[in-house]
């Protein structure tokens, strides 16, 4: 972000989009061609991220791991898509997304030979790694091309698009577990990652529907300074050390949390001092309500990966359902976040989403505290069912929220660490799993965690309610 001028997210002329004129209507509209190379990028991170949780027991089993080595499986992907999203967000702005969204995609596919071949967890952990690189562009690519489009239209990107990307990222995620087991019970566990290769071939024939971006004639020194690889190595060893940290939570790692605070230290001064740094923490920091839209997506990721992973998994141990049923309980919380998602997508602002998914996940909350191994199975479907609310509106807002309070020029950079806050929520949800649980998925264990999860439902609705530029942002359909 090297505007020196700060956006401060509230005023920008990009945010207001008025009802469009006879004038208006004539400009070109948006080429939806891009739709499906954009969709399917999207989904690449949250399906895989999510796939995998049945799969775990049976790697395990079939390699000798037990349980606290095959959660390197799950952490190693979100540790390399929480450190990529916002380099491949930055090099997508300076490159452009077709490059970036092709070598992305096509490291997914590579992925998807490794992990289907891999003799053991090893070599496993190491494709989930870079299937956690090659799904980072995705989003951030999707973010540029909205905004792409928008210049050569001279028109805002339609509503329903952004409503579109929305429920192929987020709500694609619910059904994930629920593929997994039918892929599992077809061609066994490898089956899980070569489904990654099918997707891939199709994400890189569309991709190349994606417009070309002028070729970038500068040396590569002055690419270099560009890409401020020194932010992006002290950003990286910062947040390596403080998801590890997350991950293990115990009085015996606090030197991670050493190493990330003072990897933090060292990266603040040197963006603050860069000519052209990775993150410009000064115009950053003049834009408030972007800063806020990031806050709201770690609470908001916090209370969504808790629900989807720990009371799954106390629906398995602590009620006593099978895997496969336990993601069918699921489904209805797939519709309902679908439906919502249609509905309010179409709809001016982003305050009413926002606000509607925190009472949401407070009423949501509170009736996971009533819940016991003897309660009828209906109250656990009803209980989906309002989860599905805020899985619908949530991630439409913050995404909604971003496109207009971030620096069109950086949407990309903007846009990955917007999923780089995500995936930190998700780290916390998983840190506050394990303490809750401990050995076992009790009842006990899941109304603490419930505990924890209404705290950050009150946090989210209380940044969402005093936050009075949200009344300023408008998303209007313009097509």
């Amino acid at each position: 972000m090297t505007d020196p001028t700060p956006d401060t997210g509230a005023t920008a002329p990009h945010q207001e989009v008025t009802t469009p004129t006879r004038t208006e209507t004539t400009k070109p509209g948006f080429d939806r061609r891009l739709l499906p190379a954009m969709m399917l990028g999207a989904i690449l991170n949250p399906v895989n991220s999510t796939i995998v949780a049945v799969a775990l027991i049976p790697i395990g089993q079939a390699l000798g791991a037990p349980p606290a080595e095959t959660a390197w499986l799950v952490s190693s992907l979100y540790l390399a898509t929480a450190l990529g999203q916002p380099v491949v967000g930055r090099l997508i702005d300076l490159f452009g997304p077709r490059r970036l969204f092709l070598a992305a995609t096509s490291l997914v596919g590579v992925a998807g030979v490794l992990g289907t071949m891999a003799p053991n967890l090893a070599v496993l952990i190491v494709a989930r790694v870079v299937l956690g690189f090659g799904t980072c562009a995705g989003y951030p690519a999707a973010m540029a091309l909205l905004r792409s489009e928008a210049r050569r239209t001279g028109r805002d990107s339609p509503a329903g698009v952004l409503t579109a990307l929305a429920v192929t990222s987020q709500t694609i995620a619910v059904i994930g577990p629920l593929l997994g087991g039918v892929l599992i019970g077809v061609g066994g566990w490898r089956a899980t990652f070569a489904i990654n290769v099918p997707l891939a071939l199709a994400a890189v024939l569309l991709g190349l529907w994606l417009p070309k971006s002028e070729s970038n004639t500068k040396p590569a020194s002055r690419i270099a300074q560009q890409l401020d690889l020194p932010g992006m190595a002290l950003f990286a060893a910062m947040l390596l050390a403080l998801l590890l940290f997350l991950m293990n939570l115990h009085l015996s790692t606090w030197y991670l949390l050493a190493i990330a605070i003072a990897a933090g230290t060292a990266f603040a001064v040197r963006e603050l001092k860069a000519a052209t740094p990775f993150i410009d923490l000064r115009v950053l920091g003049g834009n408030r309500p972007l800063v806020t839209t990031y806050a709201r997506a770690v609470v908001a990721y916090t209370v969504s990966y808790a629900f989807l992973y720990g009371f799954t998994q106390w629906t398995e141990e602590g009620y006593g359902l099978s895997p496969f049923v336990a993601g069918l309980v699921q489904i209805p919380m797939f519709a309902v976040s679908i439906g919502v998602s249609i509905l309010t997508g179409r709809r001016d602002g982003v305050r009413g989403k926002l606000l509607l998914g925190a009472v949401g996940q407070i009423v949501a909350c509170g009736l996971m505290l009533t819940l016991t191994g003897e309660s009828p199975l209906w109250t656990l479907i009803l209980l989906a069912l309002i989860f599905g609310v805020p899985q619908g509106t949530n991630s439409l807002a913050l995404q909604n929220s971003l496109y207009h309070q971030a620096n069109p020029e950086h949407i990309g950079s903007s846009a990955g660490l917007l999923r780089t806050f995500g995936y930190l929520g998700s780290m916390i949800a998983s840190a506050t799993t394990a303490a809750s649980f401990g050995q076992r998925a009790d009842t006990g264990g899941m109304h603490v965690l419930a505990w924890l999860m209404l705290g950050a439902g009150v946090l989210f609705l209380a940044l969402t309610a005093f936050d009075r530029t949200l009344g300023r942002l408008r998303t209007r359909e313009a097509d």
